[in-house]
């Protein structure tokens, strides 16, 4: 039985669109690999450049479009010099998290090879985390508040709300599950009254999963613990700026953040992309590592299929997972990682693994 899914193209802003081409020609090797899957593709534009030719960087009528497709791949969005009057840069993918609940922040960790790590004596395998970060309130809560340029002091708001706490814990165990049955929370309850309340709901949900051996860490020592022992860990939760700062020191432990995929996934809709920025200094040089879109656009057809039961869609999500692991057992690589590949030869690499 056929399985057709409608996935929105959101290639941003710099590199965004190198490396979205990318991923969507591996998506097309896969549905030709797979007689049974199919894709309708639309792209759309929103992002820093969006703003420049229509002064608005998510335009209502886009939003809107979205939740009537299956999922949403994105490049990358922003600019440094493309702010707004406040001098914050424009930020629609975080607006985006906010406005569809997406509250589960999935940032995967895998080592493909011990030489792209500059952790000595790791092998293939050796690290493999799933960081779990809350992408809708923490301390992003008041980012759109409006300040005062002429005020002598500015502050955040870490919040924490019952709500937004239970969901992200609860699903970050029942993912604990599906893995090797070790969630860690990745806390400042030691000094923050926002983090003993986050760990006090985490303490409470914790019993409903006895499978689980569930734990804790301060957030300033689990940045040393991921540079000392990575491969202690499995499943981490956290709150929304700790786990930003957290997933890009664990790209860098497996080759950059050419290689850090993630997904923001609420109850009904999802959003799929690489973690790293717009680098727009090498926009358009055919040199960006599409690797992590390319694992983005892996994880999608794993949530798809098991949010749709579509088996397709699981196999072409083992298909990629797998070319690239076969990829990395050579010495193909982008310019980020030593290597001399282009954007498109990296592609062309992983198309060629699909089995």
């Amino acid at each position: 039985m056929a399985e057709t899914y409608r996935i929105a193209l959101l290639p941003g802003d710099g590199i965004g669109p190198d490396v979205t081409a990318e991923a969507v020609r591996v998506l097309q090797a896969v549905a030709a690999k797979i007689p049974e899957l199919r894709f309708e593709m639309e792209e759309f534009s929103i992002g820093a450049g969006e703003f420049l030719k229509n002064g608005d960087p998510l335009p209502e009528s886009i939003f809107t479009e979205l939740p009537r497709f299956d999922a949403t791949l994105l490049g990358a969005m922003g600019m440094p010099g493309v702010r707004w009057p406040d001098g914050k840069e424009m930020t629609p993918q975080v607006d985006l998290r906010e406005r569809l609940a997406l509250y589960q922040g999935l940032r995967p960790t895998y080592l493909y090879h011990g030489d792209d790590s500059p952790l000595k004596g790791r092998k293939a395998g050796d690290i493999d985390f799933l960081l779990v970060r809350e992408s809708t309130e923490g301390l992003f809560s008041t980012r759109l508040a409006p300040r005062d340029p002429k005020a002598d002091r500015a502050t955040d708001t870490m919040l924490i709300t019952r709500a937004g706490a239970e969901r992200v814990i609860r699903a970050a165990f029942q993912i604990a599950m599906k893995r090797r049955k070790k969630l860690t929370l990745v806390d400042k309850a030691n000094v923050l009254p926002s983090m003993a309340f986050f760990r006090q709901i985490f303490d409470e949900i914790a019993p409903e999963f006895p499978e689980v051996k569930a734990d804790h860490v301060y957030v300033d020592a689990m940045a040393l613990y991921l540079v000392q022992r990575p491969e202690s860990f499995d499943v981490m939760v956290t709150e929304n700026m700790f786990g930003d700062i957290l997933s890009d020191l664990a790209a860098a432990l497996v080759g950059g953040m050419g290689m850090s995929p993630s997904a923001d996934i609420g109850d009904q809709y999802a959003i799929f992309q690489p973690s790293h920025g717009s680098a727009p200094d090498i926009a358009g040089m055919g040199i960006a590592n599409p690797v992590a879109t390319i694992l983005s656009a892996g994880m999608m057809l794993e949530w798809l299929g098991e949010k749709l039961r579509g088996e397709a869609a699981k196999r072409g999500a083992v298909m990629i997972e797998n070319a690239v692991r076969k990829v990395f057992t050579g010495t193909a690589r982008t310019r980020d990682m030593g290597g001399s590949l282009t954007t498109g030869q990296m592609g062309d690499a992983v198309i060629a693994a699909l089995e």
